[in-house]
């Protein structure tokens, strides 16, 4: 399998404001983050050949981002894969360049969440024999994390104060980002003694909802020049989508994500990367609840299994630390719109590698990853991204 490392290159992309946009439709959101990757990449809407729109709820088709950008008569893909939404659609983005079909293409992603009763994700699933009982995202993590404190030997104080420094660490750096929903520090007493909303996972361990958009602009490595000498070169792409292994199997652990590993191992081996830890500077992973966060730092092969507490006490994934993960505040301080979420972390790592992150700057960092997952524990789609500078 060639995969599409140093095939495909990124030279613009925009971000809106996450957060409750109640003055902001899905038009303007859109137009919005279009704006600035237009600019960025010094194009105009005529430039662009095909698109790919990911939403999970804000639209039933690609003419949504028609409408909202004035691409008239052009390709436009609506995808949807859970989580990982924004990270398939900007995948599938990839693979159309790197196979010669378009030149320019726009990868976006959207969600307008606040203006709906409901108070976290409307997912149904389609009728069938299948019954599941009431466990809506919380609950389904919350079982991840008794689990995992169960496994390794963690009394609920060990486990809860390494949960709680993965939300001191991300919204310390969301603090630095004037993009993140929430901008404000929290203490690591907050966050233990926060209201418990799925026991052992408080207010702070949760991610929130938004509004939000991300829009990447690609092209092939030999016309990027022709656009910026700052291009990020797209390394490696892993998307895997279980069979709910981990709902039909007696023997699943629970205490990892196969697909996460999966996936990495997919962008890794595309990307060439053999010694994760030292080799990836920076990445944005999907802490919707932060046992998620704790579990993909082991299931990314950043530390050895059982040790991601340990790692968190040193400092080792904060923003000055070896592998600094989301340094622009990840999903619990950036904020989680679904479908715009992967491109916002493709956003963050971009600028990262670009030199132009501001306050949260990395010194230096060559290879940048993101990484989504969604779906039931036991049964997940994942994605995981690798990116580079030019060589």
């Amino acid at each position: 399998m060639a995969g599409i490392r140093d095939k495909v290159a990124i030279v613009g992309m925009g971000c809106t404001k996450f957060g409750e946009r109640w003055n902001s439709g899905v038009d303007d959101l859109l137009l919005e983050a279009a704006t600035e990757a237009y600019e960025d990449a010094g194009i105009e809407s005529k430039d662009i050949q095909g698109a790919w729109l990911g939403t999970q709820s804000s639209g039933y088709s690609g003419q949504i981002l028609a409408k909202a950008l004035k691409l008239e008569y052009i390709p436009i893909t609506r995808v949807e894969n859970f989580c990982a939404t924004g990270a398939d659609a900007f995948r599938n983005g990839c693979y159309a360049v790197a196979a010669g079909i378009y030149d320019v293409v726009m990868v976006a992603g959207v969600e307008k969440l606040k203006d709906v009763p409901f108070t976290g994700l409307s997912v149904q699933d389609p009728m069938g024999s299948y019954v599941f009982p009431n466990t809506p995202p919380p609950v389904q993590f919350a079982l991840a994390a008794t689990r995992y404190f169960h496994h390794y030997g963690l009394s609920y104080e060990q486990g809860k104060l390494a949960l709680a420094r993965v939300a001191v660490k991300n919204h310390r750096n969301g603090s630095l980002n004037p993009k993140a929903h929430f901008q404000r520090e929290i203490t690591l007493e907050q966050a233990m003694s926060s209201p418990m909303i799925a026991w052992p996972l408080g207010l702070f361990d949760c991610c929130g909802v938004s509004d939000g958009s991300a829009i990447a602009i690609l092209t092939r490595p030999e016309l990027a020049k022709r656009f910026r000498d700052d291009y990020v070169l797209v390394k490696g792409m892993g998307v895997v989508c279980s069979a709910r292994q981990g709902l039909l199997q007696d023997d699943y652990d629970f205490v990892h994500f196969e697909e996460n590993v999966r996936a990495a191992a997919i962008a890794y081996n595309e990307a060439g990367v053999t010694d994760p830890p030292k080799q990836i500077d920076h990445s944005m992973v999907h802490d919707c609840f932060t046992i998620t966060e704790l579990i993909t730092y082991e299931d990314m092969g950043w530390c050895p299994r059982g040790t991601a507490k340990e790692h968190v006490e040193s400092g080792f994934f904060d923003l000055e630390g070896q592998v600094a993960v989301n340094v622009d505040g990840g999903l619990k301080s950036f904020g989680h719109p679904i479908g715009a979420s992967g491109i916002r972390m493709i956003y963050e790592v971009y600028k990262q590698l670009q030199g132009k992150a501001g306050k949260r700057q990395r010194k230096n960092p060559t290879l940048g990853a993101i990484h989504n997952i969604g779906g039931y524990p036991g049964s997940f789609t994942a994605a995981v991204g690798i990116f580079g500078k030019r060589d």
